[in-house]
């Protein structure tokens, strides 16, 4: 049995009961006390993440809301460590938590029967104030509050998704609410980053689309004029070297040959390699991805798949070396042995639940732990009376000047344009000045780095003279950083390296376990040139246990994890398009540089932080995973899934879909608008799937979906249109609030890529978010950090580092 907070070698047997314990004081946040305004999933997984890591978290419930927020499996992983106040928050009761807030670091709030984040900043001039609304303005639905559901229809995530029809699917996990929580956290410590600098609090928004932008990420670029967010390619995705494949024995398996290396190799392995001399394909693997030709090279795969058991291929595939990797079931997942090994099974003594057992902490950090000090709380077991003399803060943070001071840069240096010496809110975000080395390849690890460059700082991708190899078609993942190639594997190369970290304050790599340290660009190597350097490691399976040394892709732990399996369904396992594993991965992984930020002003020291996708992986299913006596069932998907149910799903209206979102409490009303016969409600109640037995769809099929949703939303009836890419393109408010930037393509004309990821409060400039070109800004790079012209003319003639142009991207790539 895993211990409360355990990491690979506690012990094993040790249980901690759900008593509340105080937080480590040697842990990242430890003395910072957040109080918590909002019980949506995404204000409350904001405040699991920084109650995991040692700040005190009070949460605020409302004494009858707290009781329905509580019947939420999710609610006992979402509130762990916390300690509840039960007591309604309003602008009329504000005056009687001054002194809470008063005391407080940060306060995450939902701006939805809340105080206003300014009426809250006010009261402390010092207050990170963490909005997390559930839509960008006013929300478009009925009753305002958090539905992940509608979200994605009216983002376009539900129309992404890839199906059989042209259908919008609805998605069983609420991915997006999570990507909200965890971005949430990372801005939040970036300002508390900045405050130690400044000492002042902000004010800083993370809605609903801005986690959906985050979340679709490389889904979000696209041509305004033509809409290709639809994807009928059937629920395996785009390409058929990168989907799941069933074998004779009826298993299904996931072949993760998304380079042109390892597709080359499946080829190979399948005894159909004459499949790249195709005239079709005519050595270019990139047209595999063409429309004529996905079915007939799906096809051929699918035959060879066929002939033999899961087991047989999954063995011959590691022999040729190609990622692969099993469709395994949700519920088995946090047994898995992997999971085991790298600390991901918990179980707690829950005083409400029982025992319960749930995903372990995101995040790894061995020389300042978090923890799970406690169960979440029973509602109200905190007196407002007592918390100022319980929650008091201990001056565990500098506000003013930090401890910790930046070296002076070499007299050489040339002005730098990205980084500025202060803190000022004229910066694009908190972290100005901050200086990040990126050795991220394909997705999460650049991603990582493009979150960061948009909360200020200055990111350089290092890569190597031949480039990231998923460069062109992820070119939406490194925007915003600077390109330096260096051939890490030469002499020169590497000392250049090692002289580039003696000033920066970050590094981040997503290698497989032990490929830094072969390189030389661990952090035991690294921090013994600077202990102010924080290193961040993404794996795809934890650094231990049996599968610490395979690599891995994002869909190959959807497979694993039971992702695929829970949207499928009885029917095929659905790879989901949204990337969520890599993505979560990229957003933790800007999360854990801003730990060891906050770690360094406090300590000098930087901080090693790690994380995998198998952990990432348990993060995202969450409150699917969770699991203690009598918990119901988490929901499971289907073919093209439109809902659980008949008054929940997706309904064809005149000119598109809408997502309903009703209840039995709402029946009254869908019969009094037309909606429903009286006559079949009895029959239509009984129906638990999401079949449509009241007839719902033929009273809608006629309407116009802006008169749905206007008719719905006038009874208290929660609904929304399901959008396509165009749509929120030609929605000039959306438009107007940075939702999407535009990235200059071949032929003078240009795409929309993700705009603004969080907006701040004073305001802030929109960060410039364009993708380098490989090496074009090497010689810049190297000459900042003091490397004179004689030894970067002399980097260059050896072949140590390459320079490069600025880049031009071709066609959008749809890959998945």
């Amino acid at each position: 049995m895993e211990t409360i907070g355990s990491t690979p070698g506690d012990d094993p047997d040790k249980r901690v009961s759900g008593q509340h314990l105080p937080p480590d004081s040697g842990s990242v946040l430890g003395g910072l006390v957040v109080v918590e305004l909002d019980t949506s999933v995404a204000g409350s997984i904001a405040g699991m993440i920084l109650a995991d890591y040692g700040a005190r978290v009070i949460k605020v419930e409302d004494p009858e809301a707290g009781l329905r927020e509580r019947l939420n499996p999710g609610f006992a992983v979402w509130n762990r460590s916390k300690a509840s106040l039960a007591s309604a928050f309003d602008d009329r009761q504000c005056a009687r938590f001054e002194s809470l807030i008063s005391d407080a670091d940060v306060c995450v709030t939902g701006c939805i029967g809340n105080p206003d984040p300014s009426a809250l900043a006010t009261l402390n001039p010092q207050l990170v104030v963490a909005a997390v609304p559930p839509y960008r303005g006013p929300t478009p639905w009925a009753g305002g509050g958090e539905d992940s559901s509608l979200l994605d229809a009216l983002s376009g995530l539900s129309m992404r998704q890839s199906s059989f029809e042209d259908v919008p699917v609805d998605l069983v996990y609420p991915h997006t609410l999570y990507i909200q929580g965890l971005w949430t956290a990372t801005c939040a410590v970036a300002a508390l980053v900045e405050r130690t600098t400044t000492g002042k609090g902000q004010i800083l928004n993370v809605d609903g689309l801005s986690a959906a932008l985050i979340a679709g990420a490389a889904g979000f670029v696209f041509d305004p004029s033509d809409d290709t967010s639809v994807t009928p390619v059937g629920p395996g995705g785009a390409s058929p070297c990168y989907t799941r494949y069933r074998c004779s024995d009826g298993e299904w398996l996931f072949l993760g040959a998304l380079l042109p290396r390892f597709q080359m190799t499946v080829f190979e392995t399948l005894g159909i390699d004459e499949i790249p001399d195709d005239p079709r394909i005519a050595g270019d693997l990139s047209r595999i991805l063409l429309p004529e030709n996905r079915l007939w090279v799906r096809t051929a795969m699918q035959e060879r798949f066929f002939t033999d058991s899961r087991e047989h291929w999954l063995t011959v595939l590691e022999e040729a070396g190609c990622p692969a990797g099993p469709v395994l079931d949700r519920d088995e997942w946090l047994d898995h042995p992997q999971l085991r090994a790298c600390g991901q099974r918990v179980e707690i003594d829950d005083p409400e639940r029982g025992p319960v057992v749930m995903p372990g902490l995101l995040i790894d950090i061995p020389d300042a732990p978090g923890k799970i000090a406690s169960a979440a709380p029973l509602l109200g077991d905190l007196d407002v009376s007592s918390v100022r003399s319980e929650w008091r803060r201990r001056s565990a943070e500098p506000v003013g000047r930090p401890e910790w001071q930046r070296p002076a840069p070499p007299a050489s240096t040339q002005p730098d344009s990205h980084a500025a010496s202060a803190a000022t809110y004229d910066a694009v975000g908190p972290l100005n000045g901050v200086k990040v080395l990126n050795l991220g390849t394909i997705l999460a690890g650049p991603l990582a780095g493009s979150l960061l460059t948009a909360l200020g700082a200055d990111v350089v991708k290092v890569e190597p003279p031949e480039g990231d190899a998923f460069r062109e078609p992820g070119f939406s993942y490194n925007r915003g950083m600077r390109s330096l190639s260096i051939d890490l594997r030469t002499r020169g190369g590497l000392e250049a390296f090692h002289r580039l970290t003696r000033q920066a304050d970050i590094v981040i790599d997503n290698y497989r376990h032990g490929v830094a340290q072969r390189l030389g660009v661990d952090h035991p190597t690294l921090s013994a040139l600077n202990p102010a350097l924080g290193c961040f490691s993404l794996t795809g399976f934890g650094e231990t246990g049996p599968l610490a040394t395979k690599a891995a892709f994002d869909p190959l732990l959807q497979a694993m994890s039971g992702m695929m399996a829970a949207q499928g369904g009885d029917d095929e396992p659905v790879f989901l398009t949204v990337a969520v594993n890599d993505v979560a991965a990229a957003v933790a992984g800007a999360l854990s540089s801003c730990l060891s930020l906050y770690y360094r002003t406090r300590t000098g020291r930087g901080l090693k932080t790690a994380t995998s996708l198998a952990a990432v992986s348990a993060f995202m299913q969450s409150g699917e995973l969770v699991r203690f006596p009598g918990r119901p069932p988490a929901t499971r998907g289907g073919r093209d899934f439109p809902g659980p149910t008949a008054l929940d799903r997706f309904y064809r209206v005149r000119d598109g879909w809408v997502r309903l979102r009703a209840t039995p409490d709402d029946l009254p009303s869908l019969i009094d608008a037309g909606l429903i016969d009286a006559g079949l409600i009895d029959a239509g109640l009984t129906e638990r799937n999401h079949k449509d037995p009241l007839a719902i769809a033929a009273n809608l099929a006629g309407r116009a979906g802006t008169e749905v949703v206007r008719l719905l939303t006038s009874l208290g009836v929660k609904a929304a249109e399901a959008r396509g890419l165009t749509d929120l393109a030609s929605d000039m408010d959306l438009r107007a609030s940075d939702l999407f930037s535009e990235h200059p393509v071949a032929g003078g004309s240009s795409v929309l890529t993700p705009g603004r990821w969080v907006r701040w409060e004073p305001p802030r400039p929109l960060a410039a978010m364009q993708a380098p070109g490989l090496g074009e800004h090497t010689v810049e790079v190297l000459a900042q950090a003091g490397f004179s012209p004689h030894e970067v003319d002399e980097l260059i003639r050896s072949g140590c580092v390459v320079t490069g142009g600025p880049m031009v991207v071709g066609r959008v790539h749809r890959y998945r």
